[in-house]
Formats: structure tokens, C-alpha cells, sequence
């Protein structure tokens, strides 16, 4: 018997036919009209070469070959409706589901704490994994149904792939060890910021925004050490004269777990924009959707 000629309504109706023995009931069961309940009977009894059902007293009485299907059809009616046709949902409280989010050492540093606090109370079974990728990979990983969210700065996440919701905006600010000479002469000015000894971060081997607005205006800094880790920085400025211009919410991070104090950059620099961004293959993913809104919930500001 070929599959493609067979009509898999016809399951439905001698699904009905076994519940209820009768063309009546059983039309009405499934919302067809009783000469076109008679009709798939007929056709089903064509398609398996059995009455299937034949008339006892008042009932209709199914078919050892009728029985010996029902079991099998029963199991799929019950697979289509609550496995195929149910509307797909999230249950946070049951789920074990593993997250992959991409995000800096920053974003680890910025997102992670609250968010796995959240995650212990609304969603104890569910999973993170944070990984770092670069502009041009983070936009792949998301195509390749690698990571479900990205969250940080990714301006080159664009496009009609892509969806974004703005989460925050972080300000640039000088980190200088608490005992730190400069403190004791005031507010940092830019002369005085010029004339300090620096170290910069250069994630991913690339410039941030604040070295690229440097070199639009024109300042020139005496940068004595470059790293790749913005995580490198607590140790080395709390036990250094060196000084870091560095985003804000990184700033609050370095002030609670080490002895150096938030001073305000002299120099003037656009905003980050932080986002969370995901692509359009997840955009009504019913874990996803849960995902980014407890995100907004927790870190957007407004």
C-alpha cells in the first residue's frame, strides 16, 4: 500500500468509527455530516478490503481486522495531537535546556552573575554557555543555529537576519589605583590625563570605540602595556600607577572586587550601545523568547 494514496483523514474517521460505533456519533464526534461519515467508511472499507464495522443491534460492531488497527491508529491520533499540533511552549520551572550566549569577558562579567541568580529561581534546570567570537563570527555562530543570544557591542550584527533590542548605553570612565598620586591633586584633567602613564585593551586584537575616537581627535596617550583581557586589568591597576579608560559597567566590576577608584574621563567619547541581538530562525523559539525577555527584564534600562 502506497502512503501517498492514502487520505490520513480517513484515520480520523475510523479513530471516531472505534470510540463511538456509530456513523452518527461518530460524524458528529469529528464534524462531518452523516452521508459523509457513510462515505469514509466506504472508503475505508476499500482501503483494507474489510466491513470494519458491521451492524450489531444498534451498534456497530468493529472487525477482528478493524481491532487489530485500532490500537496502532489510537497512537497516532495521540502522537499527532500532543506531539504535532500542540502549539510549541517553554516551561522555565521543568526545562533542562542549555542557552548558548555569546558575550566579551566583560559581558561574562556584566550579564552573568544576575542572570544565573535569575535562572536559579525562575528556570532551576536550565544551562548556560558563555563563548567569545569575534564581529564577524558572532553573526555565523547565530546563522548556524550555534548560540541562541549575543549580548554586548556587535555593530556589525545588521540586516534583515537579525534582531536587536537595546539594552543599555555605557559611558567611558578612568580606572586609577585607590592610593594613586593623581587622586590626591583633584579632578583628572586632560592635561594631567595626557601626561599619565596608560594601559589599553585591545579585545580580540582589534581597537575599541574609545581608541578609535582617540585617533579622530587627535590624542596621543603614553601607552606603556597592551593586553587582550579586559579581566587583566583589576590586578594590574590596583597595584600600578597605570590608568584605564574602560566602560562603566567594567568599571563598577573592578571597584567591587579590588582597591581602585572611578574617576570621569576628561575626554568626551560616543556612548556604547549595548544590545541583545538573535537571529531570525529563533524569533518565535518559545525558549528563546523566554530567554530574551528575562534579559530585558534584568538589564534594560528605562
Amino acid at each position: 500500500m502506497d502512503m501517498r494514496s492514502i487520505d490520513l483523514n480517513l484515520l480520523v474517521a475510523f479513530d471516531a468509527m472505534c470510540q463511538h460505533q456509530s456513523v452518527t456519533r461518530a460524524g458528529e464526534a469529528i464534524g462531518l455530516s452523516q452521508p459523509a461519515m457513510s462515505a469514509a467508511v466506504a472508503r475505508l472499507r476499500a482501503l483494507f478490503n474489510d466491513p470494519l464495522f458491521v451492524k450489531v443491534g444498534t451498534v456497530m460492531q468493529p472487525t477482528e481486522r478493524a481491532q487489530a488497527l485500532a490500537e496502532a491508529v489510537r497512537r497516532v491520533m495521540v502522537t499527532v495531537q500532543q506531539e504535532i499540533l500542540q502549539p510549541s511552549g517553554f516551561t522555565p520551572e521543568t526545562s533542562d535546556r542549555t542557552f548558548t550566549v555569546i558575550t566579551p569577558d566583560i559581558g561574562e562579567m556584566h550579564f552573568l552573575p544576575l542572570l544565573l541568580a535569575h535562572l536559579a529561581k525562575a528556570a532551576p534546570g536550565v544551562r548556560l554557555n558563555a563563548v567569545s567570537r569575534n564581529r564577524e563570527a558572532a553573526g555565523e555562530t547565530l546563522a548556524g543555529a550555534d548560540a541562541d543570544l549575543a549580548l554586548g557591542y556587535f555593530p556589525d550584527l545588521k540586516g534583515s537576519a537579525f534582531f536587536q533590542q537595546k539594552l543599555f548605553d555605557n559611558k567611558h570612565v578612568c580606572l586609577l589605583r585607590r592610593d594613586h598620586p593623581q587622586l590626591r591633586k583633584g579632578s583628572l584633567t586632560l592635561k594631567a590625563y595626557l601626561a599619565l602613564q596608560h594601559v589599553v585593551v585591545h579585545p580580540d586584537g582589534r581597537e575599541h570605540v574609545f581608541e578609535r575616537h582617540l585617533q579622530q581627535t587627535g590624542h596621543k596617550r603614553d601607552v606603556r602595556l597592551e593586553l587582550s583581557h579586559f579581566m587583566s586589568l583589576m590586578p594590574i591597576i590596583e597595584s600600578t600607577d597605570l590608568v584605564a579608560t574602560v566602560p562603566r559597567d567594567l568599571a563598577a566590576i573592578c571597584q567591587r572586587y579590588t582597591q581602585v577608584e572611578i574617576v570621569a574621563c576628561p575626554i568626551a567619547c560616543p556612548v556604547i550601545p549595548v544590545h541583545q541581538f538573535w537571529h531570525r530562525r529563533s524569533h518565535k523559539d518559545a525558549a528563546s523568547i523566554w530567554l530574551r525577555a528575562q534579559v530585558a527584564q534584568l538589564f534594560k534600562a528605562g
